[in-house]
């Protein structure tokens, strides 16, 4: 027979819900109310405002100690003076990030057509048409470097069918509001949850593309290495290759002085396949770590250092 919870109790897991769903309903509000205060100046001095902002208010979170401790696992040789200068500087790209959002519509004006340069520059525009003409299934992948969000808009610009899996934030109320803004400007969206592999295989079906960020912490993951350390990589993109041998490739975004970018989509990869010609899940997911690694050596302070990529709970 079933035991009943007592009246008690179920009213304080009522209140703690309800608690919490409050706090989450204030920090969106202030977040949302903060965005929409940037909206009232013009796009360079609010993102660069946004910037100094966050470069302050980061190091006072909670989430300033991981940035730190994963600086601290990437770079062990580099002295805390400059773990914590790299860790200031990510809060400032976080802080464009945001207030990127809010003047999206304003700084993408790349027009392939456009014969002097704007604030979007695009490298690999062979690579961007071999997709567009060539109608097989494909694969893009990045990582949360620059403003990340830029790639699914120039791949709308390009005629690309892609579908994206990307992750909603935790809070609900934030996670509403994203979505429908990425919706308007960054065609299909798939929130990442245990379905959403067949709606990706479901593209692939139709020889469409897939966007998918493959840099974060992955808990069911397969076994890998980062900047030489053990994490644990989602296999989605290595097991969706396998079943349909599409194209995979890297892409990223590059923020340059004064509020422009370079969007790149670098020439497909080379697969890892055993002897018998099968894609290797492992070893496609180790070169996917390979890869992000690289761009993030390049430009350190324009990866988001906060996402907890190393799990604090294991031992590396």
């Amino acid at each position: 027979m079933r035991q009943a919870v007592p009246i008690g109790r179920l009213h304080l897991r009522q209140l703690v819900f309800r608690l919490d769903d409050l706090r989450q309903w204030i920090n969106a509000t202030i977040a949302f109310g903060f965005l929409n205060l940037l909206k009232l100046f013009p796009a360079d001095p609010a993102i660069r405002f946004a910037d100094r902002f966050a470069r302050v208010i980061g190091p006072l979170t909670p989430r300033h100690k991981l940035v730190l401790h994963n600086l601290g696992i990437a770079y062990p040789e580099k002295p805390k003076r400059e773990r914590r200068e790299l860790a200031t500087a990510s809060w400032g790209h976080i802080g464009r990030l945001a207030a990127e959002y809010v003047f999206l519509d304003q700084l993408f004006d790349y027009d392939p057509e456009r014969s002097e340069p704007g604030r979007i520059e695009v490298a690999g525009i062979d690579e961007f048409t071999k997709l567009h003409n060539h109608k097989r299934p494909f694969i893009v992948f990045t990582a949360h470097t620059g403003n990340f969000e830029l790639l699914a808009v120039v791949g709308a610009t390009f005629g690309l069918n892609v579908t994206s899996l990307f992750r909603p934030p935790n809070n609900p109320y934030v996670a509403d509001r994203l979505i429908n803004f990425r919706k308007e400007r960054m065609g299909n969206l798939v929130p990442s949850h245990a379905g959403s592999s067949f709606a990706l295989a479901r593209q692939l079906e139709r020889g469409g593309g897939v966007g998918i960020l493959v840099d974060q912490k992955f808990r069911k993951g397969l076994p890998t290495q980062f900047f030489g350390k053990d994490v644990q990589t989602n296999p989605l993109l290595a097991k969706l290759v396998r079943q349909f041998d599409c194209d995979v490739l890297p892409a990223r975004c590059i923020r340059l002085p004064n509020n422009r970018f370079r969007l790149e989509l670098e020439p497909k990869i080379t697969i890892p396949r055993d002897p018998q010609g099968t894609v290797d899940i492992q070893q496609t997911a180790q070169l996917l770590n390979e890869k992000v690694e690289l761009w993030v050596r390049e430009y350190p302070d324009q990866w988001l250092w906060y996402h907890d990529r190393w799990d604090r709970r294991r031992k590396n």
